[in-house]
């Protein structure tokens, strides 16, 4: 195939024929001509609120940093539920991996500092977990399932610790196995849900492995919190099992509540989410006033296979919404969050009458379109419960009440304002840690905590809490740029899918335009279009490459938009695999140029990352060294298409002493009459210590053409990316990947959030305003 890689010049517009080529109006076999600029995706959603209107994320605490002494960094330790001191200062926090208790300082909820834990094994045993708290007055309620795996004989009690000096006044045993906790508003009774929960691995007679039902059903619990604890009891609440098999239950005989809430009337909603069941009871009398089924929903246009393709285009048939976490609004209505189990999860939330049990309102798939759009779609999930909303709070901002709605795989909290409980209307998303499971809402002080159960110390993707501001009051210290920083755009009612950002490239014809590309964590491959003049960044239509009229996947870290289309710099699974791909305007993959064999001998799994187009030459930057070359040097390439020649120079990397680091380059670009280039370590969060983009100046010496050692390009600091991206107030992001200088002179950044795979899934794109300011140093 001959190359066409040396078309650097050409006039033709290239963003007149990508909007024609993207457009589903185009017929297929039509696109190659010149077309007028066609339809492009629009937002239905207004993401860029006044700073009055939204929260701003203050802080992201790594509870890993609040271990007891000498504990290992990497033990796991994780922020599952989470309950705040009535003077607001203090948040306690369940670990159920470490068996304990943390607490956490947020006086000033910028600056969270670790207060210790409290072990388990101090109170009862060392297999002991707990799994809620509920903060009264000076104590706090500490709910503990000691059942240590016997699953036939579950128990549990709840432990009322005094906090200044974390010492137990009192133990109550609870009679099972117990799982969430809820406090009335008059402070006059705890309810506390009994679940008895299943074993996953045991088949019941007739069953299959994990069925129903497995005895002892579970209970509620009532708390009398009446004077001092040592006057405090526990009375049960057993339920009906005729009056349970009538509103349609699957297991009546084995309920298993799960999350208990409790209304201004002392009214408390359970879920029973393997029964896929509600319950109504009254708290001072003990009497269940209904039981009703959550019912099924289908629901359409969503991913439903994980196959590494973002296909929004399947439908779950009716599948039983098993809600987990429960919310009053109001005293008339619940919010649930539709989690599911075993045999369900509808992906999303409802709203029920609790006097009726009718669904007055469910979200359908608009919890997923909303992954989708800021990029938290996680693929590897679409088989199962696709963002699998699992928790749920309901508070009041602005006078409005407000649910709080947790996605547990796609890590966010979307805000919904439901002052009409039939007709709740988005506000607001804002990103988390993996796992957000603890979701606390602080109206006295305009917070909310969330706290997140995964932890991935290999990775270093470590379990948090963390706080966000309501209103005006936190937007100077808020995070900058808000989330989120890019979207996409909807077409035809679906929204553009997207993520794994790593490449980035100025649009020739457009000034406030750039073009990015997924790499192979979505596929199949797509050049998608940004516009920079929207608030945030969107991307409002999508190319697919193709070869041969078929779709491909490919590995993109790299593109260079040229006026008659693109170049792509695509990494490998090993060596042979780089490649430069020349791309027409219609998607259409026209040519292929490989590495020399003898360099992509010399590499590993990690290859070409950025690629520039300057003049007659195409530089290109590797991202790890060669195997035969002096460690901490790698190799940048320049191309010549018209004489089809390789030449490579050196660049010294910064070095590392991090166990389990390396340092690499990610993206190259000419600016100014230099190169400049992306470096990066393989750091997160609180580790990380080089993100920035340096300068080097073109030379203008051969460089070497085979293995031979190169000779090192000097370089001076452009950019330190690390206080941008800290300044999100997150974790920093490990993978900086991609940056461009577009027409309209700006520095922009991106991160690639690895598709949600070991990573948080956050995609932070940044504005650095005018590139010779941004880049001084």
């Amino acid at each position: 195939m001959t190359s066409n890689l040396g078309r650097v010049t050409a006039a033709a517009a290239v963003t007149a024929l990508f909007a024609a080529a993207c457009s589903p109006s185009a017929p297929e076999g039509e696109q190659d001509a010149p077309a007028p600029q066609t339809q492009r995706a629009t937002s239905p959603i207004d993401f860029d609120l006044p700073d009055a209107q939204r929260y701003h994320r203050l802080a992201t605490y790594p509870v890993y940093l609040n271990r007891p002494a000498g504990e290992d960094p990497a033990t796991e330790t994780v922020a599952e539920i989470s309950t705040v001191t009535p003077d607001g200062n203090t948040v306690i926090y369940t670990d159920a991996a470490a068996k304990r208790i943390g607490f956490t300082d947020i006086r000033d909820p910028r600056k969270p500092a670790g207060l210790g834990t409290l072990s388990l094994a101090e109170l009862g045993h060392a297999d002991d977990q707990p799994t809620s708290v509920a903060a009264l007055g000076e104590f706090v309620l500490v709910v503990i399932d000691t059942t240590g795996g016997d699953f036939a004989n579950p128990s549990g009690r709840v432990d009322i610790v005094r906090v200044a000096d974390r010492t137990r006044v009192r133990s109550i045993d609870l009679g099972g196995q117990p799982d969430s906790i809820a406090i009335s508003p008059d402070g006059i009774f705890a309810a506390i849900a009994m679940e008895n929960q299943r074993d996953e691995e045991f088949t019941p007679a007739g069953g299959a492995e994990g069925d129903l039902p497995q005895p002892p059903t579970g209970f509620l619990q009532l708390l009398s919190l009446t004077g001092a604890p040592t006057a405090w009891a526990a009375r049960k609440v057993d339920f009906d099992v005729e009056q349970a098999r009538a509103a349609g239950l699957d297991t009546p005989e084995d309920l298993e509540p799960e999350y208990v809430s409790i209304n201004s009337r002392g009214q408390i909603a359970l879920t029973l989410q393997e029964n896929n069941g509600i319950a109504i009871i009254d708290g001072k009398t003990g009497v269940v006033s209904n039981i009703f089924s959550a019912g099924s929903q289908t629901v359409d246009d969503i991913d439903i296979a994980e196959d590494g393709t973002l296909d929004q285009t399947g439908s779950i048939e009716a599948k039983p919404r098993e809600p987990d976490a429960i919310g009053w609004i109001g005293d008339d209505h619940v919010a649930t969050a539709n989690e599911g189990d075993w045999k369900g999860g509808t992906r999303g939330w409802s709203v029920f009458d609790t006097a009726t049990g009718e669904v007055v309102w469910d979200a359908g798939n608009t919890v997923e379109q909303l992954a989708v759009r800021t990029g938290l779609h996680t693929e590897g999930r679409a088989e199962s419960k696709g963002p699998e909303p699992e928790g749920l709070a309901i508070t009041e901002i602005d006078g409005r009440p407000t649910a709080l709605v947790a996605s547990e795989r796609s890590n966010f909290v979307a805000a919904y304002d439901v002052s009409d409980p039939a007709a709740p209307v988005f506000r607001q998303i804002m990103p988390t840690t993996p796992g957000p499971e603890g979701i606390l809402a602080v109206p006295a002080r305009d917070l909310l905590v969330v706290s997140s159960e995964a932890d991935d110390a290999e990775n270093r993707v470590r379990a948090s809490v963390s706080i966000y501001g309501y209103g005006q009051a936190y937007a100077a210290d808020g995070a900058k740029p808000a989330f989120p920083s890019i979207v996409s755009g909807d077409i035809d009612a679906h929204p553009i899918g997207w993520g794994a950002l790593g490449a980035l490239s100025a649009d020739p014809a457009e000034p406030n335009r750039l073009f990015t590309a997924t790499d192979n964590a979505y596929g199949p491959a797509r050049i998608l279009s940004v516009d920079l003049s929207a608030t945030p960044a969107l991307i409002d239509s999508a190319l697919p490459i193709t070869e041969d009229g078929e779709a491909v996947t490919l590995d993109v870290e790299g593109i260079a938009a040229r006026p008659d289309g693109f170049l792509l710099a695509v990494e490998g699974e090993e060596g042979a695999g780089n490649e430069l791909i020349n791309v027409a305007t219609d998607g259409a993959i026209e040519d292929r140029v490989t590495l020399p064999a003898e360099i992509a001998a010399e590499l590993g799994g990690q290859g070409l990352e950025g690629v520039a187009v300057d003049g007659d030459n195409v530089w290109v930057a590797l991202q790890r060294e060669l195997k035969s070359d002096p460690l901490g040097v790698v190799r940048i390439g320049r191309y010549t298409p018209a004489e089809k020649s390789w030449q490579w120079f050196g660049y010294q990397l910064e070095p590392t002493a991090a166990e389990g680091d390396w340092i690499g380059l990610s993206e190259i670009a000419v600016h100014d009459g230099a190169l400049l280039v992306l470096e990066r370590d393989k750091l997160n969060g609180p580790d990380a210590r080089l993100k920035a983009i340096y300068r080097v100046q073109i030379p203008t010496e051969d460089g070497v053409k085979g293995t031979e050692v190169p000779k090192v390009l000097p370089k001076t600091r452009a950019r330190d990316l690390l206080p941008d991206l800290q300044a999100t107030n997150s974790f920093v992001q490990e993978k900086v990947e991609g940056f461009a200088v577009a027409g309209n002179g700006n520095l922009y950044v991106v991160t690639d959030n690895d598709g949600l795979d070991d990573a948080g899934g956050e995609t932070v794109f940044l504005d650095l305003g005018s590139a010779d300011e941004a880049l001084k140093g």
